[in-house]
């Protein structure tokens, strides 16, 4: 079992900024990719940005690319989501994940966290 806390969600102005956190604690397996995806009312939950811990390679969703910077501490379990820029379109809950790579079945979820983004 893994367990993701996430911390960082808030209401903000558009234009302005936040920081996620997610921490991972349990069976956390060495070779994983942990990310964020997103959720809005009435619209499937979708992808924001991914890293995977060996090689840090990330992937991002198109309508975040350039404001927004996915980063992790391998050695805290962390993984962390640097929002600038924030559009009332990136108002949703925000949810950390986390993927053992090669092993079926090994992913888990954080509860959500809250970003609301005022125009």
């Amino acid at each position: 079992q893994v367990q993701l806390v996430e911390s960082g969600g808030d209401l903000v102005q558009a234009g302005g900024s936040l920081r996620l956190s997610c921490a991972a604690s349990g069976s956390i397996r060495s070779t994983n990719v942990m990310g964020w995806y997103r959720q809005a009312p009435g619209k499937q939950r979708e992808l924001v940005a991914t890293i995977i811990s060996s090689t840090r390679r990330t992937n991002y969703a198109e309508s975040v690319k350039g404001r927004f910077t996915i980063s992790r501490d391998n050695a805290k379990n962390t993984v962390y989501l640097q929002m600038n820029s924030l559009k009332a379109e990136d108002t949703a809950v925000y949810y950390c994940n986390y993927k053992a790579l090669g092993i079926v079945g090994n992913d888990y979820w954080g509860q959500g966290t809250q970003i609301t983004v005022s125009s």
